[in-house]
């Protein structure tokens, strides 16, 4: 396959995948879809999860991927940067994107293994309290679903934050995958050329 078609093929995904990572970061915001629990945040009182305020989707899984897709489709265009040196340059875009898709992994992962803040309640805390009653069980509670019910308020947080943080972890490592083929493409186009016609 020449470069300059393969490069279009890695940066068409990579702009739904950093969409979507964006849209996943800033629903997170948005326990039970209710913006009272962000605005309790930013008064001081802690109600949003503390990894959804890394921002790791929309800084990491959305800008550092987005400005790379966009220079690698670029170099798939037939334009300006469909030459070898925009080849070359699109191993560096893809690398920023690479660490920004890592940055969205962790902090993704990060968010699963800890688990929501909620008010919860159990028999050792029967008056209930905010918190993260799950962070110190190294991500077990994901297969014990009986424990979701701990989490009282947001209703169904438990279940929000693993749908969206499990999102978000699957496009960072797609996006990953991507920018590492681009990388690798990158190089070979730079190496042999783009197939356009302008070398």
């Amino acid at each position: 396959m020449c470069t300059g078609a393969c490069a279009r093929v890695v940066a068409l995904p990579l702009y739904v995948l950093a969409l979507l990572s964006i849209i996943c970061n800033v629903v997170l915001f948005f326990p039970d879809l209710d913006g009272k629990y962000a605005a309790e945040d930013r008064a001081g009182e802690a109600r949003i999860t503390e990894e959804v305020k890394y921002m790791g989707g929309v800084v990491g899984g959305g800008i550092m991927v987005l400005i790379p897709a966009i220079h690698i489709h670029l170099t798939s265009s037939g334009k300006c940067c469909a030459n070898r040196c925009g080849m070359f340059l699109s191993v560096g875009f893809a690398a920023a994107g690479v660490a920004g898709a890592v940055y969205s992994l962790s902090a993704a992962l990060l968010g699963l293994v800890n688990g929501p803040m909620c008010f919860w309640k159990n028999e050792q805390n029967p008056s209930g309290e905010w918190g993260v009653p799950f962070a110190n069980s190294s991500g077990s509670y994901l297969t014990e679903k009986e424990t979701w019910n701990r989490c009282i308020v947001p209703e169904g947080v438990v279940e929000f934050n693993v749908g969206l943080f499990s999102t978000l972890a699957a496009a960072a490592s797609l996006e990953l995958v991507l920018c590492l083929v681009q990388m690798v493409n990158g190089l070979f186009g730079c190496i042999c050329g783009t197939c356009s016609g302008k070398e």
